[in-house]
């Protein structure tokens, strides 16, 4: 039964995981500032900070996603050489 008084009820686990991430990833900026000596930490800190908030349930995706984003960042790296 839906309440009315409680938009997030009707939400699925997956929207409440986006929502969250979505904070997440506005708050990711904060990493990269004054960490121009080590560019992959800022990816480890975030996926961390995710996988804490979600209480470990998706740390094979959030593995995954670090992967996905360092490899695109050393793509980008060689491309602006």
């Amino acid at each position: 039964m839906s309440n009315p008084m409680n938009p997030d009820q009707d939400k699925s686990m997956l929207d409440k995981a986006k929502d969250m991430a979505g904070g997440l990833r506005d708050k990711v900026g904060d990493f990269f500032d004054g960490d121009e000596e080590n560019p992959e930490n800022p990816i480890d800190k975030a996926g961390d900070a995710i996988d804490e908030r979600t209480g470990g349930r998706f740390g094979d995706q959030i593995d995954s996603a670090q992967d996905a984003a360092r490899s695109a960042q050393d793509r980008l790296r060689d491309q602006n050489q």
